[in-house]
């Protein structure tokens, strides 16, 4: 886990708070906090670059909804030990931007999607992306890539096995800050990196609505993806994760199920590690941002046998983004303290795996 030790050294030399260490399994680095541009740091998304950085964008300044909120960018370098001060990736004149992700093709594309606000609510959004040559140091202009008002990303894209890119995507309804639609829906899009088109998949439907959904593959073109159920954000008893299953490569999927993994209507991680087992990062609470949870499925997303908590307590711990490194390290980022602090917690396979639950979780009723 070079790139642990290279976190852990990072938070030591510049004197960053560190959260507990759990058996001396999860090293925790606190990235930006409100001391740097502003109070509002959500959400945060991570990847690994083919040079070895380490990239996290967030969207950010003084509110969700603020006119000033700009698609930030930041790298830890490969072999150095200080992350890069953020620098604007996205602001454009009197409109508002969220949800960055960056994620890197296998062609050595950089890409960046995000999210442009363009009336009160999300409701009123687009997607839109800009790429890099240069791991970052320099963008393209934008381009539109989902034009239908209410479009957002959040999730990153896979590579399939026949090459092409899907990135799950979601249309939000409502027009409600405090409420999403239940017929809030995820979809995809499948990319030809060769012919460059963008193909859209069918929308998700489920009974309280579901967004930002992750895809990970199971096998061939057998696809999975857990979602965020829609709702508010009230006390409820039957707040559950959705599940989403396509046979033919993300070009179609069933209706979504509800699982019996409870969702406080917030975000999911869900990837597919080096090793073939999948990883589910996650709120276990139907009505709180916390715990934050990651549990390992080594039977093709079956069941769920070994079980880890990232992080608990009085506060919350939300909207995670996990993936795994090159070195095999698990870096999971996700944000705190009221949005205004980026957290990493970074862990290796092998230590989930020593943390068995005494009965599975099975996510399908």
């Amino acid at each position: 886990m070079q790139t642990c030790a290279r976190i852990l050294t990072l938070l030591l030399s510049c004197g960053l708070a560190v959260g507990a260490v759990a058996d001396d399994g999860i090293d925790f680095m606190r990235v930006w906090d409100d001391e740097i541009l502003g109070p509002y740091k959500h959400p945060a998304a991570i990847t690994e670059l083919d040079n070895g950085d380490l990239y996290i964008t967030y969207y950010g300044g003084t509110g969700e909804y603020e006119d000033d909120a700009v698609v930030w960018g930041t790298r830890l370098p490969a072999g150095e030990d200080e992350w890069t001060f953020p620098e604007i990736l996205a602001d454009t004149p009197f409109l508002s931007e969220g949800n960055g992700i960056p994620w890197q093709a296998p062609d050595g594309l950089l890409w960046l999607f995000y999210v442009q606000r363009y009336g009160e609510t999300w409701s009123e959004a687009r997607v839109k992306a800009k790429i890099s040559e240069d791991y970052g140091e320099t963008w393209s202009d934008s381009t539109m890539v989902a034009f239908e008002k209410g479009s957002m990303a959040r999730g990153r894209p896979i590579v399939l096995e026949d090459g092409s890119y899907l990135l799950p995507l979601y249309h939000e309804t409502g027009h409600d800050r405090m409420e999403v639609g239940p017929d809030t829906t995820s979809f995809f899009l499948r990319h030809d990196p060769e012919t460059r088109e963008w193909t859209q998949s069918n929308h998700v439907y489920s009974r309280q609505g579901n967004l930002q959904a992750e895809p990970a593959v199971i096998e061939g073109e057998h696809i999975v993806a857990y979602a965020r159920r829609g709702g508010d954000y009230d006390p409820v008893d039957d707040g559950w994760m959705v599940r989403m299953e396509s046979f033919d490569g993300g070009r179609t999927w069933n209706h979504g199920e509800e699982t019996t993994l409870p969702n406080p209507n917030s975000a999911v991680s869900f990837i597919r590690l080096d090793s073939g087992n999948h990883l589910l990062v996650y709120n276990d609470s139907m009505n709180r941002r916390t715990p934050l949870v990651a549990a390992l499925s080594t039977d093709g997303d079956e069941s769920y046998a070994y079980k880890i908590t990232i992080a608990d307590g009085d506060n919350t711990f939300a909207y995670p983004m996990a993936i795994q490194a090159e070195d095999g390290a698990i870096h999971v980022v996700y944000t705190t303290d009221s949005r205004e602090t980026i957290m990493v917690a970074s862990f290796s396979e092998e230590y989930l795996l020593e943390h068995p639950l005494d009965e599975p979780l099975v996510p399908l009723r």
